[in-house]
C-alpha cells in the first residue's frame, strides 16, 4: 500500500470524512485491523476562507505549494486536496511535487460516465459553481453541468461556510438543499454532484431521486485504488 497525502483542514470536517473513508476501504480490502497509510498536512481554514473572500489566489497558491512540498517530503506517494474549491490551486501543488495529485473533478467525471449520464447538477461553494475549473473538466468528458440560480447559489454557499464547515447539520438547511436539487432535476439534471466535500454530511443518496455523486468518497476511493495498484 502506497502512502496517501492529504491537504486537509479545508475544512476539518471534510478531512475527517476523507480519513474515515480511506481507513474503511483499507479495512475492507486487507481485513483484520488494517488501516490506510496516510500523511495529513492541515492548513488553517480561517486563513484560507479569508484569502478566498479577498480573492487572493496568489497567496492561496503559495500555501498549497508548501503543503504539497511538505507532504512529498513526509513520504506521500499520491496527494489529495480535501476540498473541491481549493482545486483552483491544483497547479501549484503539482508544481511543488513529483507525485500524482488526483483532481477531484476527473475522478467524479469518470463515475458519471460510468452511469452514462450526460447532464448533471453541480452544487458547491460559489467558487465551485461559478468558476469554470470543475465545469470545464466535466465538459471534457462530454458532461453538461447546470448550476442553481443566483439566490439558491447564495443559500448553498452560506450554509457550507456557516454550518457544514463547523459540523452543524440543520433539518431546515437540508430542506433548502433538497428544494434546490428538485428544481435542477426539473431542469433536466440526471444526477447531482455534491461538489463540496462537506455536503455529503447533509445529503445522502436516499434523499434524492436521481444518482448522487459524493465527491469526497469518489476522490478518496480513487486514491485508495491507486495506492494498492502495482
Amino acid at each position: 500500500m502506497k502512502t496517501i497525502g492529504l491537504i486537509g483542514g479545508i475544512t476539518p470536517e471534510s478531512t475527517i470524512m476523507y480519513y474515515r473513508v480511506l481507513n474503511n476501504l483499507a479495512n475492507q480490502y486487507f481485513g483484520d485491523n488494517h488501516s490506510c497509510k496516510v500523511v495529513i498536512y492541515s492548513v488553517d481554514f480561517g486563513e484560507i476562507s479569508k484569502l478566498q473572500k479577498q480573492n487572493d489566489w496568489d497567496a492561496l497558491n503559495k500555501i498549497m505549494f508548501e503543503a504539497g512540498k511538505s507532504l512529498e517530503k513526509a513520504g506521500a506517494e499520491t496527494i489529495l486536496i480535501c476540498a473541491n474549491t481549493m482545486h483552483l490551486c491544483i497547479d501549484a501543488v503539482r508544481t511543488a511535487t513529483s507525485v500524482p495529485v488526483i483532481h477531484i473533478a476527473d475522478a467524479t467525471a469518470e463515475k458519471i460516465v460510468d452511469k452514462n449520464i450526460k447532464r448533471v447538477a453541480l452544487l458547491g461553494t460559489k467558487y465551485t459553481m461559478e468558476k469554470d475549473f470543475f465545469i470545464n473538466i466535466l465538459s471534457s468528458f462530454g458532461i453538461n453541468a447546470i448550476i442553481p440560480e443566483l439566490d439558491d447559489r447564495d443559500k448553498i454557499h452560506q450554509i457550507i461556510y456557516t454550518e457544514l464547515s463547523k459540523g452543524i447539520l440543520s433539518k431546515a438547511s437540508k430542506q433548502i438543499y433538497l428544494q434546490v436539487i428538485d428544481k435542477l432535476i426539473e431542469d433536466g439534471a440526471e444526477g447531482v454532484i455534491l461538489g463540496c466535500t462537506e455536503i455529503p454530511l447533509l445529503i445522502k443518496q436516499e434523499d434524492v431521486s436521481v444518482p448522487v455523486f459524493d465527491t469526497t468518497t469518489i476522490h478518496a476511493t480513487k486514491a485508495f485504488s491507486m495506492s494498492i495498484s502495482q
